[in-house]
């Protein structure tokens, strides 16, 4: 059988921008998924997506006209049952192969029969099978499977809905429901037009192109093979979403150099994206500005660009923006002059506004602003920004105090008080993007210092996965203080993340105080922050009464738990195992950038040949003390009068002389070599355990040895809990 390549679009109008990529790629994989499923495509098909902002498309190639003849077989009865002595059918068999329409058996001769029908054992029993042959699927049927799941199937952000106007029961009235209106439909197998049907549409050979400068409209499509030539040549139209990307990529390189100084547009796949899916054919252009504006912080007009007209700003070689900018035009016109005059003139009244804010924002100070937090809610359980401000405050110069500076307690405070300021300025009102940002300007503005105008921008960070931690110690003070209220506030509330939804962004915020605590080393512990953020609402507590205190305390048990749970993710996802994560977060370790040095020391611990043995005689210490201690705390300290067996007394005279120097390693940071250490326990541990019976008839004799495992355990577990480390 030959094959030719198929083609199928889908022509409607304007496309969501910021899905139209994911729209492209879903429609041609579903598409393709289902032929193949079908039998219509090969082994060496494959398919190309096409995306633009009127159109989704797909080329499949090497497709058959007719799928490939399938066997089908069915299970009849078991021989025993079917037929006779002599091997004829029985009545069952009869009335079973009438019932399957299969009973032109009983008329042909024992060469067709012997042919169709096997005995085959099931695993139980010889059974009687029928082998027939089924034509396989026929194109149009199949491709109007696939297209009617193909469309089905798609991510559609929001559905419209419309009504048709033929092909269907109540012209004008019957309804459908797609991402945007349908107005054409394409479907070639080779030349050949594929009679099938979706949206009210009837699939034929001829598409439009660009809605100014296409040569002919429509466009009628030669074959499969010519539609994104001829949509190029005869539409104006680039229909591949890659190809018309890459072009913009390289014009906007291009026209960046014509510019000269070495400025170049800036780096921004979102709004790369988001172009592409404007544009049919595009066509970059040079814009400019007044340079009066560029006395604006460069942020505000990057966004203003980017966000509201999708500009490409111009930066120098430092990331300084340019007078320039780069527009991506959807025509081509002979005199470029009248597009980049609208453009400038579309531009300016943003650029102006932008101006204004920030000129009537400097006319205050931050400073003046705190009391208008007070009217800006935060949360209606937590009360309002003001509320909130004074209990970052609370944490920041607590943790401050922690790391014992008294002038850098000073700096949090200021900078706290102040973080939320710009939340009521004009230009954050504006973009709220740019709340921080405006913040540290506007500091700096009001005469403050680098530090604190710093921390007022950085307190924010880490924004995202992969985003720079605050550049100085008292924004990485403010911004821990700033997340560690959102935590405790949030959990305290019940508002707790789930699955699928973490509407707070709670698992960023916790994220976000472990980079800090791990990659700046910060001498802090845990618990200590935890009590220090839920103290900061202990007025807010005595305002709900006591039912929220008790809950508030409920919740906040879990937060524990859940930070170490992310670190537990981040720390997987550096590399170590499920086990070794488990050994050292099983101890709930405090001082946070301690825990990779702790795990490379388990990793070589566990190379050790004597590692085996020990985690065992670990785990079976474990459980024997776990029994004990359900009749009350097992005292560690060891008589050595009642040490009568050898093997104790030369444990604990091992313990005597190996633990003091694994101690003091441990206290010098030296985990692996604590380790290492007491790894020489070994051989008195395991003829501890073939020699002594921990639980001796006499009382002071079993009390005497569980406190000497007791003295093992917590020897050996002060890096990790090693019977995590147990096969």
């Amino acid at each position: 059988m030959t094959t030719k390549n198929l083609l199928v679009e889908l022509f409607v109008e304007e496309l969501p921008p910021k899905a139209l990529q994911k729209l492209g790629d879903a429609f041609a994989s579903v598409l393709f998924e289902q032929l193949k499923a079908q039998g219509l495509a090969t082994a060496d098909s494959a398919v190309t997506p096409f995306a633009s902002p009127r159109r989704l498309a797909a080329q499949v190639t090497n497709v058959f006209w007719q799928g490939a003849q399938l066997p089908v077989r069915t299970k009849l009865m078991p021989v025993a049952i079917g037929l006779n002595a002599n091997g004829e059918p029985t009545p069952a068999l009869i009335k079973k192969l009438t019932g399957l329409n299969l009973n032109y058996l009983l008329t042909v001769d024992r060469a067709v029969w012997d042919q169709r029908v096997s005995q085959e054992n099931d695993g139980k029993t010889e059974v009687l099978f029928h082998t027939d042959v089924a034509s396989g699927e026929m194109l149009p049927d199949a491709l109007q499977k696939a297209l009617h799941e193909a469309i089905s199937k798609l991510p559609i952000p929001k559905v419209m809905t419309y009504q048709l106007e033929t092909d269907c029961e109540l012209p004008g009235w019957s309804s459908v429901q797609f991402v945007r209106p349908a107005h054409g439909l394409v479907a070639l197998h080779g030349s050949d037009v594929v009679p099938v049907k979706a949206l009210g549409l009837t699939a034929g050979n001829s598409t439009q192109g660009h809605r100014f400068e296409a040569k002919v409209s429509p466009v009628v499509l030669r074959d499969a093979d010519s539609y994104a030539m001829q949509l190029r040549d005869e539409g104006a139209v680039i229909a591949s979403f890659t190809e018309r990307r890459a072009e913009i990529a390289r014009q906007l390189a291009a026209a960046a150099a014509t510019v000269g100084n070495g400025v170049h547009a800036i780096d921004d796949d979102a709004l790369l994206d988001e172009v592409t899916a404007l544009v049919e054919r595009p066509n970059v252009l040079v814009c400019s500005f007044e340079q009066e504006f560029l006395g604006v912080p460069q942020e505000c007009l990057i966004l203003t660009m980017k966000a509201n007209q999708k500009y490409f700003p111009l930066l120098d070689a430092a990331g300084k923006l340019s007078h320039q900018f780069l527009v991506v035009s959807n025509i081509t016109p002979d005199d470029p002059s009248l597009v980049i005059g609208g453009n400038e003139r579309v531009v300016r009244p943003r650029l102006a506004d932008a101006k204004f804010f920030f000129d009537q924002d400097r006319k205050k100070t931050l400073a003046s602003r705190v009391d208008g937090l007070a009217k800006v809610v935060y949360h209606n359980k937590l009360g309002t920004q003001g509320e909130r401000v004074e209990r970052v405050r609370s944490i920041a110069k607590a943790i401050a105090q922690q790391l014992g500076d008294s002038g850098l307690a000073q700096q949090a405070d200021q900078a706290a008080l102040l973080a939320k300021t710009d939340l009521v300025t004009d230009m954050v009102g504006e973009f709220p993007e740019l709340q921080g940002t405006m913040g540290r300007y506007y500091a700096l503005n009001d005469g403050l210092s680098e530090a604190v105008a710093d921390a007022i921008e950085d307190h924010y960070k880490p924004r995202f996965a992969g985003d720079t931690l605050p550049r100085s110690t008292v924004g990485v003070v403010v911004a821990l203080a700033d997340k560690l209220e959102t935590l405790v506030g949030m959990f305290g509330i019940g508002n707790l993340p789930t699955g699928d939804r973490d509407p707070f962004a709670l698992r960023r915020h916790a994220l976000g105080v472990i980079r800090m605590l791990v990659e700046q080393a910060l001498p802090l512990n845990l618990d200590r922050l935890l009590s220090i953020g839920s103290n900061a609402f202990d007025g807010w507590l005595v305002s709900q009464g006591g039912d929220a205190a008790f809950n508030f305390g409920f919740n906040i048990a879990k937060l524990d738990d859940f930070i170490y749970d992310r670190l537990a993710g981040t720390l997987r996802e550096q590399g170590f195992s499920a086990q070794e994560v488990d050994a050292v977060l099983a101890l709930r370790p405090q001082r946070l950038a301690l825990v990779e040095k702790k795990l490379a020391a388990v990793r070589a611990f566990a190379q050790l040949p004597e590692s085996p043995a020990l985690t065992a005689a670990n785990k079976r210490v474990a459980n024997i003390l776990k029994k004990a201690e359900a009749e009350g705390p097992v005292d560690p300290h060891v008589n050595p009068e009642l040490l009568q067996e050898q093997a104790e007394q030369d444990l604990y005279a091992a313990l005597q002389r190996f633990v003091p120097e694994a101690n003091a390693q441990f206290e010098a940071g030296d985990f692996t070599a604590s380790l290492q250490t007491l790894a020489v326990l070994r051989a008195p541990v395991d003829a501890f355990f073939d020699d002594v019976m921990v639980n001796a008839e006499q009382m002071d004799l079993r009390l005497n040895r569980q406190g000497l495992l007791k003295s093992l355990h917590l020897a050996m577990n002060r890096v990790a809990d090693l019977s995590r480390l147990a096969v």
